[in-house]
């Protein structure tokens, strides 16, 4: 008979396995552009919030966005009351659907997503120590390169400038390549195949020892 807690850390792992599965599959449904309102909705806002968030405060942006809810919900609210007040009806509360829908958040979905954050977590900090730590020397003369790569990057841009970068890549990209597969498949392939080959001139003029550590 198994042991019940090895069922459970299996159950807990199928769990969070099929948890990043549909969260994958919906972000590929977003930027795919499956469903053009809802990508449409998700890359507006998106854009939306990082635009304002490069010209007002954190403060500002959520405010603003607070104060525009409000604003159509109290509208809503008044316009309602006034229309029931002139045709005498009972309808009650507007929002009363979704005052009365639950939406307190159950402890067993909070844990699933917590496991499958601190699974990446995880994932990143052993990451971490594989290149700081220089466990591979030629992993960790790449993000040396890619930093450096990066200085130049942040004296040209702010964090914002490329966040909405990020999305507008985050949105474009995908459909993109999914049209021209072929071609930048075959693009990638050259510069891939240059990469590697200026990264095997570099690890032979490597020391031995580091060289024999490569290869083991």
């Amino acid at each position: 008979m198994a042991d019940p807690t090895t069922q459970s850390a299996q159950i807990s792992s199928a769990m969070n396995a099929s948890s990043t599965k549909e969260s994958t599959y919906y972000v590929l449904e977003l930027v795919y552009w499956r469903d053009p309102k809802k990508s449409a909705v998700a890359f507006g806002m998106s854009l939306l919030v990082l635009l304002s968030l490069a010209t007002f405060s954190v403060i500002s942006v959520v405010s603003y966005l607070l104060l525009a809810l409000l604003c159509v919900t109290i509208t809503f609210r008044v316009y309602k009351s006034v229309i029931q007040a002139v045709q005498k009806s009972e309808e009650g509360h507007p929002f009363k659907a979704l005052m009365e829908k639950d939406l307190t958040v159950q402890p067993e979905i909070f844990c699933k997503y917590v496991d499958v954050c601190l699974t990446y977590v995880n994932r990143a900090i052993k990451q971490a120590r594989h290149l700081l730590l220089v466990e591979d020397l030629v992993d960790s003369l790449k993000l040396a390169g890619f930093m450096w790569l990066l200085t130049y990057v942040g004296a040209v841009f702010n964090g914002i400038t490329i966040l909405i970068l990020t999305d507008i890549i985050f949105f474009s990209t995908p459909l993109v390549y999914e049209r021209n597969k072929t071609q930048i498949d075959k693009y990638i392939e050259l510069i891939r195949t240059r990469v590697e080959v200026t990264l095997a001139k570099l690890q032979d003029k490597l020391p031995g020892a580091v060289k024999r550590t490569k290869a083991e």
